[in-house]
């Protein structure tokens, strides 16, 4: 996770009715995520052939208010996976802004200790790069942490085609991070994102971590507004 601080300005347009910009001690965040899903199931059933893949995605955080409970959220900007099925089902059942690219990652460790990740996306001609260094060991997300506000987040929330709003619950135990990561981003960026998302990219990060994931699970989407 590589996050960059934006003016609210900048994120007002994307926000989903029902919800809206959640915010750290008055600062707002985007943040550029590349991942791997790996044992993938769609209801409770292995989705052959397309169980193991990368996604690399850029999103924002939102909060929905359901009387004193705050619902901390995140809305995607873009989407990118390397399989036209599995964007064409998030399309489908989410209208997530899901974009099909070639996609390959290298994981480097020494003796059982992660030393980096990178991802790569594009086609040749186009190809962006994403690496992340790490050091040391992994530590328990603190409480109150920038790390816990960018990371642990229980919903999902998308606009839809009417205007309208679906949400839908994300479910997965608290992560162990490698904070205080150093990171490099390069490539044609503009490609894939719209300014002044590209430009912002290009910027200084406020930080960047790697977290070690676990299982999720994702739930249907309902409609709220």
């Amino acid at each position: 996770m590589i996050n960059f601080e934006v003016d609210p300005s900048v994120l007002r347009s994307h926000v989903p009715r029902g919800t809206t910009l959640d915010e750290r001690d008055g600062r707002h965040f985007v943040s550029l995520v590349a991942f791997l899903f790996l044992d993938t199931h769609l209801l409770t059933v292995p989705a052959f052939f397309h169980q193991n893949f990368e996604e690399v995605n850029l999103r924002f955080y939102v909060r929905r208010m359901i009387g004193r409970e705050s619902r901390q959220g995140v809305v995607f900007i873009r989407e990118m996976v390397p399989l036209p099925l599995v964007a064409a089902v998030a399309k489908l059942t989410y209208n997530e802004p899901y974009r099909t690219v070639p996609m390959e990652h290298t994981i480097v460790d020494t003796d059982g200790e992660l030393q980096s990740v990178e991802y790569l996306f594009g086609a040749p001609r186009d190809r962006c790069r994403v690496t992340v260094h790490v050091d040391g060991v992994p530590r328990d997300i603190d409480r109150g942490s920038e790390e816990e506000f960018l990371s642990h987040r229980g919903w999902g929330y998308t606009r839809q085609r009417d205007g309208g709003t679906i949400e839908y619950a994300v479910d997965h135990p608290r992560w162990r991070v490698w904070p205080g990561a150093q990171h490099e981003l390069e490539g044609p960026l503009e490609e894939f994102y719209e300014q002044p998302f590209a430009s912002i990219l290009r910027g200084p990060c406020v930080s960047a971590f790697v977290a070690d994931g676990s299982a999720v699970s994702v739930h249907m989407p309902e409609r709220i507004a």
